[in-house]
């Protein structure tokens, strides 16, 4: 009698599509270890895929190089005996101080510059002033301002060369001075005059004997009753032995 119940109570069908079945799958999903480690699972038998030049693999290896002690020793273990501390002089500060001071103290390299640039003088040639010190000296010339004639060969008798000989006389500096020469000596001063007595003052201020007097030839003569020559005499005589 109940064989055909309890047959039927072991027998249970239920719909696939229901919520409760489909609540209960996705529950199922959510909880499962094996799903939540599935896509591991299977990226770990496809393998690695890193490049040495990847960010993780530089910031790894970086890593590493500062936690090891000999990287961390190898700068100081090279740095042993250098006593200076850099790796040449020139890059020393105090070396390179002391330089630059010697070089400021050197008094030829002081000067090397200003004694370079005084030889090196460019004046253009149509300057103002190299104009004026031409002319000037133009000017002042004695080549250019005695002209001398020439000394031509013609017979003493002709009209040209008589008159280039007077000419020649009235241009030579020999005979134009010939009159001061006549008269050098002749001229005479009155002894009270004006210019003589300038002349004796002029010379007396310009004089260094009579501005400056040495004292050994000044004649002077002590006094004998004076109060310093009766003290010295009377402490000459309270130390005299005789």
């Amino acid at each position: 009698y109940t064989e055909a119940w309890d047959a039927d109570k072991r027998s249970i069908h239920v719909m696939p599509d229901t919520p409760d079945i489909l609540l209960a799958k996705a529950n199922a999903a959510n909880v499962s270890n094996k799903l939540y480690v599935k896509a591991w699972e299977e990226a770990k038998k496809k393998g690695y895929d890193m490049r040495a030049d990847a960010i993780p693999i530089k910031t790894a290896k970086a890593s590493r190089d500062i936690a090891s002690d000999y990287k961390y020793k190898e700068t100081h273990e090279k740095e042993k005996g250098h006593y200076i501390g850099c790796p040449s002089a020139k890059e020393d500060p105090k070396l390179a101080w002391a330089a630059r001071a010697m070089a400021l103290q050197n008094d030829r390299l002081y000067k090397k510059a200003y004694n370079d640039s005084k030889t090196q003088i460019h004046i253009p040639v149509d300057a103002l002033s190299v104009q004026a010190a031409k002319e000037c000296q133009t000017l002042v010339s004695d080549v250019d301002y005695r002209q001398y004639l020439h000394q031509w060969t013609c017979l003493p008798d002709q009209n040209d060369v008589i008159h280039a000989r007077q000419a020649y006389d009235l241009q030579s500096d020999n005979v134009y001075k010939s009159d001061l020469e006549w008269l050098r000596g002749i001229g005479w001063l009155t002894e009270g005059s004006v210019e003589v007595v300038k002349a004796k003052k002029a010379q007396e201020l310009l004089s260094d004997r009579l501005y400056r007097t040495r004292p050994e030839q000044l004649k002077f003569t002590s006094i004998t009753d004076s109060p310093d020559v009766v003290l010295a005499k009377t402490n000459a005589m309270q130390l005299s032995d005789v």
